[in-house]
């Protein structure tokens, strides 16, 4: 078990280091020049290279890679560009509006989709779960600002229950920060949800197929015994990959559900730095988001294994 652990951790870090080139040679391929950006159209040459220069982006490309990803290491994010502010200042407070909003939408979605999913599964064929179904694919299939714009339309402006955009600040009290966040929470909720019921559905099915499972319904036990007691352990596994996949979503993937409410965290400050051409600040941001999704499946890894006695004794180690 620990020498699997090891192995997953050690390709996480690869993957990690393989984030960090992409990102890298990503934001060196953007089009535009951060100077041009910053000193506008009437700048003149000469402007622009002593400015590249004060900026650092007359050396080398792989010599400010190595420096970079050394800061990075080391804590050290770099400094803006445009405002000249250190990037670590700017990034975490949003950072933690992010985590906060898809803590607020994983805190519900996640044992709602599971405990639907094995519903679901548990009434199979039945108006439940056709109906269960349905609205999974819909959610799955519309794209998030279209469901946010939905929401806006029902939500705010037909009936004015909540506002339309997610405003937060400083010192914001926790029943206004939960009024304010409450549609882009209920966006990501519908996505997550959907992806998971649907996933956990199916994977209880596949172990409800089982040999052993028909035994546990011939010795006269009720189905949501079997359900709960046989088939929802044994699909932990699947299941708690799922989860991570849809929890580094709600982390990684709120770039669209941020911009479409005006809401102050990382996605919407990634954005706002590529318009700028404010490499230290989208490098960061990136590595952030690249980090916490290699970490998150990493941990999935690892409680599959946990879970999985399979996977902790493969057929041919035995042998």
């Amino acid at each position: 078990m620990g020498s699997l652990i090891a192995k997953r951790a050690g390709l996480g870090l690869l993957t990690l280091w393989l984030v960090s080139v992409l990102v890298f040679a990503g934001t060196e391929i953007l089009p535009g020049d951060v100077a041009g950006a910053i000193l506008g159209q009437s700048a003149t040459p000469e402007s622009l290279a002593a400015l590249r220069s004060e900026l650092g982006l007359d050396v080398p490309a792989l010599q400010r890679y190595f420096d970079w990803l050394g800061g990075i290491l080391t804590g050290d994010m770099g400094r803006s560009m445009a405002s000249g502010q250190p990037v670590a200042g700017l990034l975490w407070p949003r950072f933690w509006n992010t985590m906060a909003l898809a803590a607020y939408a994983g805190v519900i979605a996640v044992p709602l989709a599971v405990g639907l999913g094995i519903l679901a599964a548990a009434k199979r064929g039945t108006i439940f779960d056709r109906a269960a179904n349905i609205a999974a694919l819909a959610f799955v299939s519309l794209p998030e600002y279209f469901l946010g714009l939905l929401l806006v339309l029902w939500l705010s402006v037909k009936t004015g229950w909540l506002p339309s955009l997610a405003d937060t600040y400083e010192g914001m009290g926790l029943a206004a920060w939960f009024n304010a966040t409450t549609l882009p929470m209920l966006v990501l909720v519908m996505v997550t949800m959907a992806q998971i019921l649907r996933m956990t559905r199916t994977t209880v099915l596949g172990v409800m197929d089982q040999p052993y499972i028909e035994t546990a319904f011939l010795k006269g036990l009720k189905n949501g015994r079997v359900v709960m007691r046989h088939a929802a352990p044994n699909a932990a596994a699947p299941i708690v990959n799922v989860v991570s996949f849809n929890i580094a979503y709600l982390i990684t993937g709120v770039v669209l559900v941020e911009a479409v409410f005006n809401y102050n965290g990382l996605g919407r400050f990634m954005v706002d730095a590529v318009s700028k051409r404010d490499l230290p600040m989208v490098q960061a941001a990136a590595m952030i988001f690249g980090a916490a999704y290699v970490i998150l499946n990493m941990i999935a890894d690892i409680a599959a294994i946990a879970l999985n006695p399979r996977l902790r004794h493969p057929r041919g180690k035995e042998a």
